[in-house]
Formats: structure tokens, sequence, C-alpha cells
């Protein structure tokens, strides 16, 4: 029995690699984009450790190449939903009363399993499954899903140590418990280490999970999944079940040990979640707990004292890089009438060289988006502002599905502050600006904090510190992740906890004790060493 009082410390981000030309990295990662685009391989439920076929057959293809098949996958059915379920309560008691310290070591495997021997096979499923290019493929499932596994033992530290004082004839403590039940996760397709961390932190803390993964990132799902396995993951502590999520949605929120909701996602999914869970609440053990990061309407704010090239620089990545299909995207922007001529040319020199196509291509920084509905919603609002009276269309804008979904970066200029791509959230490579008055500054702070029902991240981009922080005061509430000088995109875990509030959802914030001590049931123990053995109190004395 090891009676060690142990602790995990903080630990360092995992580095980044360049995949410059001529690295070794480049050349396996190359090598395993060959291998896996050339191997078309099948994709089963896994519920309690075992492979499931249910004959209800998908496709997983690439974003920039919609012909060209990846994998085939199963899909599950009401029994199968069934099955995760009681696998996952069958193999909850032994996990979650395994030592905490154990759980962790099996999450660090796990991180170096990704770090080193399925680093490429990581990448390169992102990258084709995902439309990702390698720098961001690279971030995400291999840096950022890396972090997540490594950083949250030492947060789980942290809540474990955290306990009250004892005072004369009292010992007190705090057991940090698991849920009582087990915990839906619904993962989305933009970032495979969130699919990581939403298993992840649950399982950390002595969950157990039903795990419905987005379709559209399915191969680099599949393989996290095997890569948990091979840790050492108990059979039935997670259980991967692809699937239609109203199917799943409908088994897993009516079963009474159902205990909480982990989910990324559209804000308008997780607000039915919670309407169905309130109207089933009297059908559960225990009130679940539901953590959601939904959308985002994500702003970027200039002063009149900011650098034109470096706002350039921070609108164009921020919007641009993975085709804008992230949370966090910059997808509006005010800028000051006094910098937006500058402002604007060095934003179309950067997009004359941009290039757009197959992510083989190391040449390319734009991709496809994800999947035709997409592609087909954010031409709409393309096409709209070509149209409109209100906005005009001033870069981009070139929609192409015949191969691969791919939509040009592209910008809008909106006449009215209150113009639909102003307020509405796309998810795409679209990027509307507003340009004000210098003299309005506050009064168009104010408007930016009113356009949008979303608080996801924003930033203030200006050097006159007194600005800056009126600005802070205006958007307070805004966004959860605010940056100043910076774009609004590339959160990192243990150094930028992730998260919104508002629409965009609990603010739980990934990458923190914050999201992990969601995932606790506390219990009090207070036990009295010298117990009393009179009922009278002084005060009743004569």
């Amino acid at each position: 029995m090891n009676n060690a009082i142990f602790n995990f410390r903080e630990c360092e981000n995992e580095p980044v690699k360049s995949y410059a030309p001529g690295s070794e990295e480049r050349r396996l990662l190359q090598a395993e984009l060959d291998r896996q685009f050339n191997t078309q391989i099948e994709i089963p439920l896994i519920i309690g450790g075992k492979k499931i076929t249910t004959g209800k057959i998908g496709k997983v293809v690439m974003p920039t190449d919609h012909q060209h098949v990846l994998a085939t996958y199963h899909q599950c059915t009401d029994k199968e939903v069934r099955m995760a379920i009681d696998s996952a309560m069958k193999a909850k008691d032994a996990w979650a009363n395994l030592p905490w310290e154990e759980r962790c070591s099996i999450i660090l495997r796990a991180g170096e399993l990704f770090a080193k021997k399925y680093r490429y096979v990581m990448n390169a499923s992102c990258m084709l499954g995902q439309a990702k290019n390698a720098m961001q493929a690279e971030i995400d499932s291999a840096c950022e899903s890396i972090d997540f596994m490594r950083f949250n033992p030492h947060f789980a530290a942290k809540i474990y140590a955290d306990q009250p004082i004892s005072v004369g004839e009292n010992i007190n403590r705090v057991e940090y418990r698991p849920l009582e039940g087990f915990v839906y996760t619904i993962t989305p397709f933009n970032f495979t280490a969130i699919a990581v961390n939403l298993n992840i932190s649950p399982v950390l803390m002595g969950n157990v999970t039903v795990w419905k993964p987005a379709t559209t990132s399915l191969l680099s799902s599949y393989y996290a999944m095997e890569i948990f396995k091979e840790a050492g993951i108990p059979d039935g502590v997670i259980n991967f079940v692809p699937g239609s999520g109203s199917i799943i949605s409908n088994v897993v929120l009516n079963d009474p040990d159902f205990g909480g909701i982990h989910f990324t996602g559209s804000t308008g999914v997780f607000n039915s979640f919670w309407k169905t869970v309130g109207e089933n609440v009297g059908k559960y053990k225990t009130y679940p707990k539901l953590v959601g990061e939904t959308g985002g309407k994500d702003f970027v704010f200039v002063h009149n004292s900011a650098n034109p090239k470096e706002v350039a620089t921070a609108l164009v990545r921020g919007s641009f890089e993975f085709q804008g299909q992230k949370c966090s995207a910059a997808s509006r922007a005010y800028i000051p009438v006094s910098l937006w001529e500058d402002t604007k040319k060095y934003m179309f020199d950067m997009l004359k060289e941009i290039k757009m196509g197959d992510v083989r291509d190391f040449s390319n920084f734009v991709n496809a988006v994800i999947d035709e509905a997409s592609f087909d919603n954010i031409a709409g609002y393309i096409q709209r502002a070509e149209k409109s009276n209100d906005a005009e269309v001033i870069a981009g804008g070139k929609c192409d599905k015949s191969t691969g979904y791919f939509i040009e970066p592209t910008i809008i200029l909106a006449k009215t502050p209150k113009y639909e791509s102003m307020e509405e959230e796309i998810f795409g490579p679209v990027l509307t600006i507003y340009v004000y008055e210098d003299a309005k500054y506050e009064e168009t702070l104010k408007l930016c904090d009113e356009t949008s029902p979303y608080a996801l991240t924003g930033s203030i981009m200006g050097y006159d510190r007194y600005a800056v922080m009126i600005a802070d005061k205006y958007l307070r509430y805004s966004a959860g992740n605010f940056y100043i000088n910076d774009k609004p995109t590339g959160a990192v875990v243990g150094q930028q906890p992730f998260g919104g509030a508002r629409a965009s959802g609990t603010n739980d914030k990934a990458g923190s004790y914050l999201n992990l001590i969601r995932w606790t049931s506390p219990r009090t123990i207070k036990e009295n060493i010298n117990p009393p053995t009179d009922y009278k109190y002084p005060f009743l004395s004569e």
C-alpha cells in the first residue's frame, strides 16, 4: 500500500514542432499522411472495452476531397446506448475507488503516448479528417491534448490537497467524491484536444463516461480512444458511441443514473439539454451537473493608438486559421476610421499571399470547411452580404464545393453595426468589420458589448493604457477570455483557462482546476475525538 502523500507538480507545456522543410518531424508526418490517405479503416463502437459493430454504416470523408473515404463507421442504436450506460455503471465503483494518483498515472501515460508513439498518427488523422494544416493539427491533436493530460493531474493534486482546518477536539476533512452516476460527453469536430479533455477531466476525478464523438471528427476520436485503452484506462470507464445525437441523448437523458454533461457545441443544442434535464429532473438520483462551452461571436476592438500592421496580423490569423472554425475565432472587428486604410492595405497584402487547398500541401494556410451543411451556411452569409445595401464584400467571397468544401477568406464591411454578420455566429472564414469614428470610442465599446448574445473571447488593441483600461471596464462581461494586443484565439492549458459566459457556456474554464472540480461531489467529514457525555450547556446552570 502506498502511504505517501503524493503531489504532481506543475509541468511545462508541450513544445510545438515547426514542421519546417527538411525537418524530421515533417518527414514523419508526411509518411503518416500517405499511410492514412491510402488506408481505409473500419471504426466500431467501443463499449466495455469490446468493439461492437451494428451494420448501420456511415462514411468518414476528407473535407478537402469529399469523394475520398478515410473510414467507414458503425452507428449506435438504442440498444448500444443502453449497453454503454450499463458498462459505465458496472465499471464505476472500481474506478472511483482506485487511488487518485493511480488514475493520474494512467492519464500521464496516455499523454506520453500522444507525445511520442502516436504523435503523427493523431496529427495526420486530424489533418485529413478535420482539414487542419500541419501547424493547426500540431497545436491541437498533439500539444493541447498532451497538455491537458499532463496538467490535469497537477490540478487534481491541488484540489485534493485543499482541506478545512481542524480545531480543538475536531478533525475535519473533505472527500472529493466522483459524481453519483455517469457523465455524458458530447465532443465537437473542431478540436481533438477538446474531445480528449471532455472525457479525461471527469475520468481523472473518478467518473465514468458515455462518449458521443462528432461524426465529422471520428478518425482522430477513434485513434484517441484506442490510445486511452493502450494507456490502461479500464474497460467501461470510457465508452465510445458514435451515432445520432438525438438517439443517444434520448436514452441518456432519461436514465436515473445520469449525473452530468460535459459538452462543447452549439448554443441551441446545449439549451435543449437544459430544457430536457429540467423536464426530467424528477427521474434522476441527484441533480446533474451541466458543463458546456458553446458559441461565440468574438471581437477585436481597435483603438487609434494601435499599430495597424499588428492589427492586420491579429485579424488574419485570428479570423482565418482553421478556416475560422474555432469557437474563439475573430469574426467581428471595430476599427477607427483613422487606422482603417492602413489596416486594410496590410490585410489585403497578406490575403494575396495566402494559399488555399489540400492539407497534404504544407504551403496551404487555408483548407476546407468541415462539411456541406457548414459550407452552405457560410456561403449564404456571403451571398446575402453581396446583395445587401448594408454591407459590402471587400475581399474573398468565392465558394466552391465541387471537390472539397472551399471558401476563400472573406471580409465583409458592415455599413451598420447591427448587420447580421456582426451579430450572428457563422463559424467559417468570414470576418465582418465596422469602421467607427474615433471620437465615438466609448460609445462603440458599449455597442460591442450589446451587439451579440455571446461572451467567449475578445481583444482590445491599442497602446494608450487609459483607453485600454476603459475598454477593459466596458467589456468586462463581454468575454471570458480577454486579450490585449493579441488575436482572441490560442488559449494554452495552464496559461489561459478557457471558457465564456452568457450564450457562450457555463464558463467552467478548461485547462485549470476550475473544470476538474465540477466533476466532484464533495463530502465534509467531521470527527469528534472527545465526545461530550452531558447534554447540558454552561448557560443552563443556576
